[in-house]
């Protein structure tokens, strides 16, 4: 009766050894789990960035794009729109007040009387003009007003400068953000050197500007951005230095004429896009290297923890 008992519970051993691997391989190992998890957290913030740039520069040449077909489709017409704001830059007589501790110009009288801003140069979408400047691959909507809503979806036009429908004795003044988390913008502005190239298209008018003027100016300095006698002039602004804006960079543009057949072109081209996300390869290798990496330890530590298992009854 007890060799029968032996061999009864020797029989029933292999099943609650295999058990024990079965478990041992199912068992979740804390460390890795926390590893991995770390890991992809980690993949994801630092592909943020780009990928949220990305993202921005897709939506942004969307609307770009958009722009022509909602000038055809502008009620008024083109025609109409742009010879009203040729009669509202007329009619001006103020300009852009660079104050002391602003890090943005500010209009330095009301609008022209008679005008409503907002419906001048007006289309479905709120975009007034397209600005290019080709150095620093910059292709942005630009729409009216500057307030902290209108700069998180591309370039703004300083309510009080002139519109950017050129002309003599005009001065537009468009601004945009530097150093966004998730857009680009005019965060290459510093790049720009005199002679340098921008081009400006409003409801189908291409105008091109030559960089004839670059200054930085320290928060506690003022600066009035007037028209000028004679001369069709555009100044873009932004905040410097990066990440810090304590002070702006004003770059001013003088019109070329006539406009040079390449920047019609380019003007008449669709917007040329975020390009390929690049990113987003980096971010699918990084997952399947970590996907790879808890794959293989985990069958790693299931094996060790088997043949201990299997080892300890053995012994016994």
């Amino acid at each position: 009766m007890r060799r029968l008992s032996t061999r009864g519970r020797a029989a029933a051993s292999p099943p609650d050894v295999a058990g024990g691997r079965v478990s041992a391989r199912r068992r979740p190992d804390p460390l890795l789990m926390v590893i991995v998890v770390a890991a992809v957290v980690g993949a994801t913030v630092l592909v943020y960035s780009p990928a949220a740039t990305w993202l921005s520069d897709y939506n942004q040449s969307l609307i770009v794009d958009q722009y022509q077909d909602d000038v055809r489709d502008a009620d008024p017409g083109a025609a109409e729109q742009l010879a009203q704001a040729h009669r509202y830059n007329a009619a001006l007589s103020a300009g852009a007040l660079v104050g002391a501790g602003e890090n943005v110009p500010t209009s330095d009288a009301e609008a022209a009387a008679g005008f409503d801003y907002d419906q001048l140069l007006r289309t479905r979408t709120g975009v007034m003009s397209r600005i290019q400047i080709p150095s620093i691959a910059v292709d942005l909507p630009v729409y009216h007003g500057t307030d902290d809503v209108t700069l998180l979806r591309g370039a703004g036009h300083l309510e009080g400068t002139s519109l950017p429908v050129g002309g003599a004795s005009t001065h537009a003044v468009i601004t945009a953000h530097r150093g966004l988390a998730d857009a680009v913008m005019f965060t290459d502005l510093d790049q720009l050197r005199d002679g340098d190239r921008f081009t400006v298209t409003t409801f189908g008018e291409v105008l091109t500007y030559e960089v004839v003027d670059i200054a930085v100016v320290a928060p506690s300095d003022t600066l009035s951005l007037r028209q000028e006698a004679g001369r069709d002039l555009v100044t873009l602004v932004t905040c410097t230095p990066l990440g810090i804006n304590s002070h702006r960079i004003l770059v001013t543009g003088e019109r070329v004429t006539p406009t040079p057949p390449a920047s019609t072109r380019a003007a008449e081209a669709g917007a040329e896009g975020a390009g390929f996300p690049w990113w987003l390869l980096a971010y699918a290798g990084a997952l399947l290297l970590i996907g790879v990496y808890a794959w293989r330890s985990s069958a790693s530590s299931a094996r060790a923890r088997g043949d201990r298992d299997q080892s300890g009854v053995d012994d016994t």
